[in-house]
């Protein structure tokens, strides 16, 4: 009979909802796993991923789940070839990592800022996305948007929004997670430039 592979995607998806679902109701393990700057000088390195396994609301996990699944099965069957098909796992970890470096190097003293949620490598998946079909529709509150658009969009939003600094959105994660997700992509198949470039010529319209 024929194996399917196995989905890292829906997997990624599962242990989220299941982590954030038990930490809603239980604020002693919320406070464990989310990224507060002063606990890595305890040691507890291991925020730098468990901050992504955890969410404010069912709004903010619903949001990041259904993108990672509508483009997460794509970008994994470009990754899966690497590193002995861990490559989508770890790129994703990497984008949880990469993503809030820049929120503790500014934060790590402030006991008062923390951050949650998947938003940084959900960015990194999407804009990895992005460089592989442009024009592909995205739905934004089922709004049908171009690819290439919304990422003009998102990047303007989160600068302008992070400027403003009047929300607990972590705009900075959003950003770097998306430049995470374009660099990494490009090193790995520097064939995706002109990939991008040719697709991005192709007007649907």
């Amino acid at each position: 009979m024929l194996q399917l592979p196995f989905n890292h995607t829906v997997t990624l998806i599962l242990i989220t909802v299941v982590i954030s679902m038990l930490a809603f109701s239980n604020q002693k393990l919320m406070d464990r796993l989310i990224f507060w700057g002063p606990a890595m000088q305890r040691g507890q390195y291991d925020r730098f991923i468990t901050h992504g396994f955890v969410h404010a609301d069912g709004t903010h996990l619903l949001f990041n789940m259904i993108t990672l699944f509508f483009f997460g099965n794509i970008i994994e069957s470009f990754y899966r070839q690497y590193f002995f098909d861990m490559g989508f796992v770890l790129f994703y970890l990497g984008g949880l990592i990469f993503a809030i470096i820049p929120s503790y190097l500014q934060h790590r003293d402030n006991v008062h800022w923390a951050s949650l949620g998947a938003s940084g490598a959900v960015s990194a998946v999407l804009f990895a996305y992005i460089l592989f079909q442009p024009w592909k529709l995205i739905f934004v509150f089922f709004i049908p948007v171009p690819a290439i658009i919304f990422a003009v969009l998102y990047v303007a939003y989160s600068v302008w929004s992070g400027k403003r600094g009047n929300s607990n959105i972590n705009h900075s994660a959003h950003l770097w997670g998306a430049a995470y997700g374009v660099i990494i992509t490009i090193l790995l198949e520097p064939k995706v430039i002109p990939h991008f470039f040719s697709q991005l010529s192709q007007l649907p319209f």
